[in-house]
This record gives structure tokens, C-alpha cells and sequence, in this order.
């Protein structure tokens, strides 16, 4: 086989060999679609996220969830109902964590589904070289026994086998390298997402407390009323 293409060592690879291959290259295109698909989901949480710190840290006199962007305005929601339900005697303490529990709550749920899929991208960042490295053993071993059969040891007999073998590999590599990369980036900006979301929540829950507990009573009715209408 004078061609070193990548399509005739695929074509004149062992059925083993050929199986790996396939199954690394749909792998690598799966992985591919879960990176570009959170690329764009990430993006627009983040921005979310900061703006929802940023808004939490200008409350004064008013918690209206319907000035927050995207899910964070569930969270805010999901505060102030909790803060309508009063209980009693019940120090400002607890009310911040009653609070604020409801909206980590609504918080976690949505960083679950940012975060679905993503152990596709360490499934196959962990496992493609072994895939690889299998499929090398295997081309290997069938061009050796192919050797053996015809009795010729030259390079021109040799080469060929080796080189399918090895291609496997590298399409190992291929598939797990850009996998793990966005595995650990999507690991980083989600535990920076989560502490910015929960500073923000903090921020919430002493506004919520604060209004709550002043002597003028609680100035966040007419926002619960609405939330409750909605």
C-alpha cells in the first residue's frame, strides 16, 4: 500500500482496529457538541450571575425579583416567598437561613442542569488512550501474525500495519485531550459561578432580613403579592 492517507489506513485496517476508530470518532464529535453547546450556556450564566451580585448589592428599600436576568430572578423569587412565611418568634438569624436556604435550593437545581453531560467529556478524557491503545495492540498483533504467515520482514511489509495501529492511538489522543481541557474549564468557571451566585444570595437574604425586621415593618409585601400572582 503505496497511499498513507488517512482514509486507506482506515479502509485497510484490521475490523478491530476499524470498530476503535469509529467508536473515537463519534466519542471526539459528542465531546465536541457538549463543548460548544455549555461554551454558549456558561457564557450566558455568567453574565447572568454578575449582574445578579451586582443588583444584589444595590438593594435598598425594595426586593423585586422581575429586575433580575434569567434564573437568577427564580432564585430572588423563590427568597421572598420564603421571607412572606413567617415564623413567629424567630430571630433574624434564621430568617436569613430559612431564606436563603430556599434560594441555594433553586440555585443548585439550575447548576444541575448547566452542569448535565459534562461527565461525557471525563468519560472520554479518562478513557480514549486505553480505547486507543487497545486498538494499537490489537492492529500490532495482526500485523505480526500477517508477517508471520508470509514470511517477510521488510519495512514495505511492516510499515503499513504499524502505521494503521498507531493511528488508532492517535485519534485516542485526539478525542481525550480537547475533553479533558473543557472538562477542567467547566469544572473552574462553575465553582466561580457558584460562589459568585452564593455571595450574591448572601446579599439577598441580609436585604430581605434587613426589611423584614425594620421598625417601619415589612416593605416587601407588594412584591410578594405579585410573585404570588405570577
Amino acid at each position: 500500500m503505496g497511499n498513507y492517507s488517512i482514509q486507506n489506513m482506515f479502509l485497510h485496517a484490521d475490523i478491530v482496529v476499524q470498530g476503535v476508530m469509529v467508536i473515537l470518532l463519534l466519542a471526539s464529535l459528542g465531546c465536541w457538541v457538549v463543548i460548544l453547546e455549555k461554551a454558549a450556556l456558561f457564557k450566558r450564566a455568567c453574565r447572568h450571575v454578575l449582574a445578579f451580585k451586582r443588583q444584589a448589592a444595590a438593594i435598598t428599600d425594595e426586593v423585586d425579583p422581575d429586575g433580575y436576568p434569567g434564573f437568577t430572578s427564580l432564585i430572588v423569587s423563590a427568597g421572598i416567598r420564603e421571607a412572606q412565611d413567617t415564623a413567629g418568634n424567630e430571630t433574624r438569624a434564621d430568617f436569613r437561613e430559612r431564606t436563603e436556604r430556599s434560594m441555594r435550593a433553586i440555585l443548585s437545581g439550575r447548576l444541575d442542569r448547566l452542569d448535565a453531560r459534562t461527565t461525557l467529556l471525563a468519560t472520554v478524557g479518562s478513557t480514549s488512550p486505553f480505547v486507543g491503545l487497545f486498538g494499537t495492540v490489537w492492529g500490532i498483533m495482526h500485523s505480526f501474525i500477517g508477517i508471520a504467515a508470509s514470511g517477510e520482514t521488510t519495512l514495505a511489509v511492516v510499515a503499513p500495519g504499524i502505521a494503521e495501529a498507531l493511528f488508532a492511538t492517535a485519534m485516542g489522543l485526539v478525542a481525550a485531550v480537547p475533553a479533558v481541557i473543557a472538562y477542567n474549564k467547566i469544572n473552574a468557571v462553575m465553582k466561580k459561578m457558584t460562589r459568585e451566585a452564593l455571595n450574591a444570595i448572601s446579599l439577598v437574604g441580609n436585604s430581605l432580613a434587613r426589611l423584614h425586621f425594620a421598625e417601619a415593618g415589612v416593605r416587601t409585601q407588594p412584591v410578594l403579592k405579585r410573585v404570588e400572582s405570577q
